[in-house]
């Protein structure tokens, strides 16, 4: 892990982004949570992607509500 500038972003199952809860946001290198409000959204399988300098990482996510 290094600081750098981080991007975390919502998409739904077809790929449309939903939310961006970091816009390129410099972070030090450390353990962080960010919040996420799903209320208007449906219940279904979305996506994360997390972009950190070089580092990019995609996973899934199950909203229940």
């Amino acid at each position: 892990p290094k600081d750098a500038k981080v991007t975390l972003t919502v998409f739904d199952i077809s790929g449309r982004e939903i939310s961006r809860l970091l816009n390129n946001e410099f972070r030090a290198a450390d353990y962080y949570s960010v919040d996420f409000n799903g209320a208007n959204l449906a219940s279904g399988v979305y996506f994360y992607r997390i972009e950190a300098g070089t580092f990019i990482q995609t996973k899934k996510m199950m909203l229940v509500k």
